[in-house]
């Protein structure tokens, strides 16, 4: 059964980021008191933000590796739900060291003031990654699927899993293992993004690494859905998947942004861009996500595609 959403509050962490934003806006237009935690140094403090300027969110500013900060943040909202999307989650991100101290330690930290909380929340959504199953050769990844991450983010959120179990006992703890996904403002450091910016400008060529590599993108609108929905009728303690079910190969998202756009530019492979332990397949099953909540609405990536298009370009004429 859904909750009562009248009254209750949410804290998101991450809301400045990519998917924050997005969350904070399906938690406000289904209801919810949101709160926001964006990163900032040491010793908590209100941070000016906001959504969209019609209504904004309480947002503060807090360190994750900041435990006074933490507890001080949690006692002030006394959350009845939280998001945690804080973290480092670009693959390629160079420095290990902040990878495994903001996912791992960074998220116990919260964890443990949540615990220590007087008010404990009715349900905790911590977002992990697909990227902790590595490469694979099955058609569709279920969620006991064997983990055998090949890169530092992908290690990183598994660890974050275990060490969340540990706190099992005292937190109604959801662990949600997206599948790529995409959207307007997302950072050109990703893959499509950088695809479609390329196109809107008509550039010249289009450097990319690995071109034969299978992902199951979902839209963002999609995954804020999703997690809406774990929060309200997900168990606690369960793992979930969150995809489309579906695989598009680096080649069909190239011609699916060129038919689009109504022109092709050239496609050169950089050696820099190509990992050593790039995952080369990754999809999900969507058979347990389905179970519960029913066969769950989803936006095609052809669709996702022409919006993000149109997007760009308008930005660029602006």
């Amino acid at each position: 059964m859904a909750p009562d959403r009248m009254n209750k509050k949410i804290l998101i962490t991450g809301a400045q980021g990519f998917t924050g934003r997005y969350m904070a806006t399906e938690m406000r237009d289904a209801g919810y008191e949101v709160f926001g935690l964006t990163h900032g140094a040491h010793g908590a403090h209100p941070a000016d933000s906001s959504v969209d300027s019609s209504d904004p969110i309480t947002m503060f500013a807090c360190d994750l590796c900041d435990r006074a900060g933490l507890m001080h943040v949690v006692e002030t909202i006394r959350p009845d739900y939280v998001v945690h999307l804080a973290g480092i989650a670009f693959v390629a991100h160079g420095d290990a060291e902040a990878i495994y101290r903001t996912n791992v330690v960074g998220t116990r930290n919260l964890l443990e003031s949540l615990a220590s909380n007087a008010h404990k929340p009715q349900k905790v959504l911590l977002a992990s990654s697909a990227n902790v199953y590595g490469n694979t050769e099955s058609d569709a990844l279920d969620e006991k699927y064997p983990p055998a991450p090949a890169n530092d983010y992908a290690v990183s959120k598994l660890a974050m899993e275990y060490m969340a179990r540990l706190w099992m006992d005292k937190l109604p703890i959801i662990i949600a293992r997206p599948f790529n996904y995409t959207g307007v403002g997302q950072s050109e450091n990703f893959l499509i993004p950088k695809i479609v910016a390329h196109y809107a400008r008509r550039a010249e060529v289009l450097e990319l690494g690995d071109l034969d590599v299978w992902r199951d993108f979902s839209d963002v609108r999609n995954l804020v859905f999703y997690y809406r929905m774990l929060l309200e009728v997900g168990v606690a303690g369960e793992t979930y998947n969150l995809c489309s079910g579906k695989a598009w190969s680096l080649r069909e998202v190239l011609d699916a942004v060129a038919g689009i756009a109504g022109y092709t530019i050239p496609v050169r492979v950089n050696p820099a861009f190509v990992r050593a332990s790039e995952v080369k397949q990754l999809i999900g099953s969507r058979v347990k996500l389905d179970a519960l909540l029913g066969v769950a609405k989803s936006i095609d990536l052809s669709d996702t595609l022409r919006w993000m298009f149109s997007d760009a370009k308008l930005h660029i004429h602006s």
